[in-house]
């Protein structure tokens, strides 16, 4: 086989059908556009008309509300600590802060607030943490373990829940 005898497969491909090549080509004229006007033109989207009556996007009401000040804080188990500073990747001597968790690739690259220590798995040694919030169960987990846990924002703006 040299490369002038490759062909595809019969019926592989198929051929486009010619607009607008007189009316005896089944396609001729128009083009299966319909007749003139806007819908005739190319490039148009009327997406929602609904011919002068009031669209249905319209006719809902709104619903909901979005806070565009919502902090959201990116969420950090004791047991995925746990697993890094076992694994070598976070050193448990020193203050595991928001940076040292980043750098360990516990925090994800979104646009965070700061990290909210969650109480999901075991801690088995001491750990010093410094996180923008933590969750009572967290902080009583990482107590009981012999560490402690220092939150940075304040009360009045403390995370509800990740």
């Amino acid at each position: 086989m040299n490369l002038n005898e490759l062909r595809d497969n019969a019926g592989s491909r198929y051929r486009k059908k010619r607009l607008g090549r007189g009316i005896g080509s089944g396609k001729g004229k128009t083009s299966g556009k319909g007749v003139k006007g806007q819908k005739a033109r190319e490039g148009v989207s009327l997406n929602g008309f609904e011919g002068g009556q009031l669209p249905l996007y319209r006719r809902l009401p709104k619903r909901g509300f979005k806070n565009i000040f919502r902090k959201v804080y990116a969420p950090v188990n004791l047991g995925a600590l746990d697993r890094a500073i076992e694994a070598g990747k976070i050193d448990g001597s020193v203050v595991v802060t928001e940076d040292v968790l980043r750098k360990a690739g516990l925090v994800g690259s979104g646009k965070f607030a700061g990290v909210r220590l969650l109480a999901k798995g075991e801690l088995a040694r001491a750990v010093t943490i410094e996180v923008a919030g933590a969750s009572a169960t967290a902080i009583a987990a990482v107590e009981k373990a012999g560490g402690t846990v220092r939150t940075t924002a304040s009360t009045a703006e403390a995370p509800a829940s990740a």
